[in-house]
Formats: structure tokens, C-alpha cells, sequence
């Protein structure tokens, strides 16, 4: 969507929530030379609705998005790109879009979705979703802790192959066998990985923390399982979907009604 608040131009902009390491109060979620992520800065660009609606894959995700464009606007900054008007003209233009997102936000933020509205969605759509719940082949990678698995992710990020860093990494005895663990159901007894594995893109790496156990893992194959699917298992995409057809709505009433208060648009 256009003005879709969860955008890379909008991540774009964290360098002005971005803050010096020493001067962080919250975790630190990323860090590119001296420029800190933080998990407040984060939470911030999304309102409370977006927030529970998104999957750890998710989350990751926007977070290597921020590093990769961290590392691009620095090299720009010390090529002194930032100097062009171009770039000036076009930084300015990112701002003000930044700032009609926050009052997307704000709007959005006090929008509610009921159960009824979930349950009618879902009955009104029923055929949009699958009849049987997925089931995902996952490869996995344990290491000591969140530190390593952090830093093994960075690693993968990097181009390292899964493979490669099975063998080199995995501290458990699955590590002989690939580190796979076979396809994973919701109701089955490693039901963890199967609700850390939706929304993951296909050979994604995420974190998982099950029982004091860090784990790198992916999803190598998915299908669909013999298990039926309900209303609950659709909660959260239908939410996704609602919030997301909310938004176009927010954004179109909020322009007319500021066109409606101002009487100093001009076009030439």
C-alpha cells in the first residue's frame, strides 16, 4: 500500500531515533558503528494493533532492513551525497511522509478490533483461507545464547550458508543429522517452532528461545497438513488484514477532512 506505514522509507528515518550506545536506555536491538537501534526506538513506528500483530520473522526482518539502510546512508554521508539538493529535496519529502505516517498512527491507534469483527471477517472470507494448517520442515542451529544467536544471524545475513553453519556452529547432537528436525505441527510436541516458523519468508533465519535454549533456525519446506484449521488459527493474518484496510481508510478521511480546514492549497 502507498502510504503503508511499515515501510523502508519509513525505517529510513530511524537515524533520527537512532542514538549513541553510551546514551541508551533501552536494549539494543542493532547496532552499525557507532549508531544504535534501540527496542524503543523501534517499538515506536508501530501503533499497538501492528505491534501484535507481527511475528518474530516479522520483527527480524524490519531490523536487517534498518541495518542494510544504515549502512548505505552512512557510505552516503561520508561521500557527502547529502550535500546534492537532490538528495536535500528528497530527504525533505521523507520527513514530511514520516510525519503523515505518525498521524496515521496516532489515528489508528485508538481503532479497536473486536472479536466479532475477527469472526465476521473470517466468516465473510472463509474460502481466502486454507482448510488445513501448514506444516514446516525446519533446519536448526543451537548455540549457548541470544548473544550467539544474534551474532551467528548477523553471520548468515552476511552470506554464510545454513549448511555450513550447522556444522560449525550447532552445539547439539542434531548437528550430526544437518540440524533437521523434520516437519513441525501446531498441536505437536515442538509446536514452538511451528508458531515462531508463520510468517517467515522461505530459508529466512530467525531466533528462538524455547526452555532456556537458544536457536538459529529456518523454514526449508512447508505443506499443507491434515490437521483442520479454524478461526483461531486465522486471527492473527485476519487482524493483519483488517488494520491494513483500516489504514487506507484513516489516511483517506484524515486528507479530507484537513482539506476541509484549510483554505490555502493552491495548484499551479
Amino acid at each position: 500500500m502507498k502510504y503503508k506505514i511499515i515501510a523502508l522509507l519509513a525505517l529510513l528515518m530511524l537515524f533520527s531515533f537512532a542514538c549513541k550506545k553510551k546514551e541508551a536506555a533501552s536494549p539494543i536491538m542493532a547496532q552499525v558503528n557507532d549508531e544504535v537501534l534501540t527496542e524503543a526506538a523501534f517499538r515506536s513506528l508501530f501503533s499497538d494493533a501492528e505491534w501484535d500483530t507481527l511475528s518474530a520473522g516479522t520483527k527480524r526482518k524490519y531490523v536487517e532492513d534498518w541495518v542494510s539502510l544504515t549502512l548505505l546512508a552512512q557510505a552516503a554521508d561520508e561521500q557527502e551525497l547529502s550535500k546534492s539538493t537532490a538528495l536535500r529535496a528528497r530527504l525533505d519529502f521523507a520527513q514530511k511522509k514520516v510525519k503523515a505516517n505518525a498521524m496515521i498512527a496516532q489515528r489508528l491507534a485508538n481503532i479497536k478490533v473486536s472479536e466479532d469483527e475477527l469472526f465476521n471477517y473470517f466468516r465473510v472470507h472463509r474460502g481466502d483461507f486454507g482448510s488445513n494448517l501448514q506444516e514446516f520442515n525446519i533446519q536448526r542451529i543451537q548455540v549457548r545464547d541470544k548473544a550467539a544467536a544474534d551474532l551467528l544471524l548477523g553471520k548468515l545475513a552476511g552470506g554464510m550458508s545454513f549448511d555450513e553453519a550447522v556444522r560449525s556452529y550447532s552445539i547439539e547432537p542434531l548437528q550430526t543429522g544437518g540440524g533437521m528436525m523434520g516437519f513441525v505441527t501446531k498441536a505437536g510436541a515442538d509446536s514452538s517452532f511451528w508458531n515462531a516458523a508463520v510468517g517467515l519468508n522461505p530459508n529466512e533465519a530467525a531466533i528462538l528461545n524455547r526452555d532456556a535454549n537458544w536457536y538459529v533456525f529456518r523454514v526449508v519446506e512447508e505443506r499443507s497438513g491434515t490437521q483442520e484449521a479454524n478461526f483461531e488459527d486465522f486471527k492473527d493474518e485476519i487482524r493483519r488484514r483488517i488494520i491494513s484496510e483500516k489504514e487506507e481508510a484513516v489516511y483517506l478521511d484524515l486528507v479530507r477532512e484537513l482539506k476541509r480546514q484549510n483554505d490555502k492549497i493552491y495548484y499551479y
